[in-house]
């Protein structure tokens, strides 16, 4: 397979891995600490399960890690940098909400210059 392939290969499982809001805002939350299942539950306001899924998915990819201590397992970021890369990638979030709001206005000028539709009377 040529490199380009492979590469393009292991960015789209990257990508597909992070294409969920809730593994994005854990990746978040881990940015600066480490926390356990109940704390992030928390943050996120989602079942303890479907934190634990997440995790899982995160996981195996190596993208978070864990740490034991006693019963308590916690999560960190294996890569910290991911999370810089991901407030880096807002700016693309930025040009198209202004993309948006510029059609937004472009729609409201083209209806007061094409006018509102005269009801006929009968």
């Amino acid at each position: 397979m040529p490199a380009r392939s492979a590469v393009s290969k292991e960015l789209a499982k990257l990508l597909g891995v992070l294409s969920h809001p809730h593994r994005i805002r854990i990746i978040e939350e881990l940015r600066d600490n480490e926390r356990d299942v109940n704390s992030l539950q928390g943050l996120l306001g989602v079942a303890h399960s479907g934190v634990s899924q997440h995790l899982a998915i995160l996981r195996s990819h190596r993208l978070v890690a864990e740490r034991r201590e006693g019963r308590h397992v916690f999560y960190h970021l294996s890569q910290p940098k991911l999370a810089g890369w991901l407030l880096d990638a807002l700016q693309f979030l930025e040009i198209s909400r202004t993309e948006a709001e510029e059609f937004r206005a472009a729609l409201e000028e083209t209806r007061s210059l094409w006018g509102e539709p005269v009801e006929q009377k009968n």
